[in-house]
């Protein structure tokens, strides 16, 4: 019951719940730019030397996942509530 009760307790709070994850998001692009923090010397790639370049291709990907997956369902693997009653 503690987790119905944390899930009900966040979405009270879903204003905050959205902005503590922005902050978080910036935080972490903000720790990426720090060299000292983050060492790139060994990157495979060009972008990757670029800050926050894995936190944008992730959201990135996450949002394309969404879309296309929402795509595919509405084009056919989604049914009416009543489909198996005709």
């Amino acid at each position: 019951m503690n987790l119905v009760r944390l899930i009900d307790f966040l979405r009270d709070r879903l204003p905050l719940v959205i902005r503590i994850c922005w902050v978080i998001l910036g935080l972490l692009v903000v720790i990426d730019a720090i060299p000292a923090l983050v060492d790139k010397h060994h990157a495979h790639t060009a972008p990757e030397h670029i800050p926050g370049f894995w936190s944008v291709f992730g959201f990135l990907a996450c949002t394309i996942i969404i879309f296309v997956s929402k795509w595919f369902g509405h084009s056919g693997i989604m049914k009416r509530e009543d489909f198996y009653r005709e």
